[in-house]
């Protein structure tokens, strides 16, 4: 497949380009922190998901803003060895035109501004490239990370102008788009097929809607960052216009660690504090009811870094069957 390099940019031009046209980079490059491998697991970063949501029924949050995790980020990749190995490959084939790979000896070798793939700071720094988040290969923001291959001091932060160069805030970012949580299939009481203006009581399994983390780390550069999600509310979507909900504006906030209050005996004349009223029969169907969580998210990480992150939420609907009260005329 021929590419333009001068679309793609000097990062994208040593990429591996697909047939559909976004970008794979390679992450399988062995580690340690002695300047002789560069550690990348998953694109460099590192996920912890012990603590993350599991099983069949998790999803991943959506943001409630426009923001959204980074489709790209950049992070350390090489040792000198390690990038003149990758480069020097590249120009003797001429792929690349003669014009181009000058530029670029020019740029590594030649002191403009890099001498010598920088082997006289062997063991005190990295190259650093960009990395395509996992799961955003087709994205076009993973085509956003077109900055050069640059050099970083360890212990130096990334040059601020480069977006995405991952710092604790960036990790937080992209442990973001790793979080999983359970679905939000509501209890309702009664369960299933409920009737026209009878209260229907909602709440949660309060054991399934707890905190979830995901921890996100380069080993090399000894920085991480977690992100904590934790439930806040639940908003009701009857399914139909012929319903009210219970509060009125059909969020459920959370209470005493819990969304919603389980229906007992000796509450049929109460009024839920959280659930739905339905005023007209879904006939031979169903409504479908969506219950929808939001959840706050924070995060902390190295240095006492930390703060807040968009609100997510993740929904899912069921369907409630509702029957008119038949009466009896004697």
């Amino acid at each position: 497949m021929a590419v333009s390099l001068s679309a793609l940019g000097a990062s994208n031009a040593w990429a591996k380009v697909t047939p559909d046209g976004t970008r794979e980079s390679d992450t399988n490059v062995s580690a340690d922190r002695k300047g002789q491998n560069v550690s990348v697991t998953a694109g460099a970063v590192v996920y912890d998901q012990s603590k993350n949501g599991s099983g069949q029924s998790v999803g991943p949050v959506t943001s409630t803003t426009t923001w959204a995790p980074p489709a790209c980020y950049y992070a350390p990749k090489y040792t000198p060895d390690e990038l003149k190995a990758y480069l020097e490959p590249i120009w003797e084939a001429g792929s690349t035109g003669y014009e181009w790979d000058a530029k670029q000896r020019d740029h590594y070798v030649n002191g403009h501004p890099y001498k010598d793939f920088n082997k006289e700071k062997a063991g005190e720094g990295y190259w650093w490239d960009f990395y395509v988040t996992p799961g955003r290969e087709g994205d076009p923001g993973a085509l956003d990370c077109d900055k050069p291959i640059f050099w970083v001091d360890e212990g130096d932060a990334p040059p601020a102008d480069i977006e995405n160069a991952v710092t604790p805030e960036v990790l937080a970012e992209l442990a973001y788009a790793q979080i999983r949580v359970p679905s939000t299939k509501v209890t309702l009481a009664p369960e299933n097929t409920t009737k026209v203006n009878l209260p229907t009581w909602a709440w949660l399994d309060a054991a399934e809607f707890k905190p979830v983390s995901v921890t996100a780390s380069v080993p090399v550069l000894g920085v991480e960052a977690t992100a904590t999600a934790e439930p806040v509310s639940l908003k009701i979507d009857p399914g139909t216009a012929d319903a009210v909900t219970y509060p009125a504006s059909g969020v459920c906030e959370i209470n005493n660690g819990r969304i919603g209050e389980p229906y007992a005996k000796g509450k049929a004349n109460e009024t839920p504090p959280c659930g739905v009223k339905y005023l007209r029969s879904s006939g031979h169907g169903s409504y479908p009811l969506k219950a929808t969580v939001t959840w706050k998210i924070q995060w902390a990480g190295s240095g006492g870094a930390g703060g807040d992150l968009p609100d997510g939420t993740f929904g899912a609907d069921q369907d409630v069957v509702v029957q008119e009260i038949q009466a009896v005329n004697r």
